[in-house]
């Protein structure tokens, strides 16, 4: 069964996360999302990163493909995602993007994996919680910088043995 990870990214800042969790899973193939909708089903399994933006909104790549997207089938289909958002400086939409992404593939009949703690984290309010978890990897290159590289690798432990 074959993985993939797919992204949409803003600032990059997204590409270097996707790259990091590739590396840690053992060298998956890493799509940009946007140009890639097509390859989404070609894969049993997929990771699918985006960075929120502004107040909780998609990012532009992502929010140009949006409905494309929609319209993509996962039912059947193990999915992780991840989402890097700003806690302090939106705090009361942090990584909504990633809220909205599972709403999407959810209903689409995804198994989602990789839920986390949000214990870390600073926050008033996040559509990517739910019963106290975040539905993915939350990674906040603004303020946590210095957490990113642990937490990938937490997750990425997480979730290998349902995603490869």
């Amino acid at each position: 069964m074959a993985t993939a990870i797919f992204y949409t990214t803003s600032t990059g800042n997204t590409t270097e996360v996707a790259n990091k969790i590739a590396e840690e899973l053992g060298g998956l193939e890493v799509f940009d999302l946007s140009s890639n909708l097509d390859k989404v089903e070609q894969y049993d399994k997929v990771i699918i990163g985006a960075s929120t933006w502004g107040d909780g909104d998609l990012n532009d790549d992502l929010d140009e493909v949006w409905d494309e997207f929609c319209e993509l089938e996962f039912s059947g289909k193990n999915v992780a995602l991840f989402s890097l958002g700003d806690q302090e400086g939106y705090g009361d939409t942090f990584v909504d993007a990633l809220g909205t992404i599972y709403e999407q593939v959810n209903s689409k009949g995804a198994n989602i994996v990789g839920f986390t703690e949000t214990s870390d984290y600073e926050y008033d309010e996040s559509k990517a919680e739910i019963d106290g978890k975040f539905v993915g990897l939350v990674i906040d290159e603004d303020n946590q910088d210095d957490l990113t590289d642990d937490r990938i690798k937490a997750w990425s432990e997480d979730i290998k043995g349902d995603i490869l």
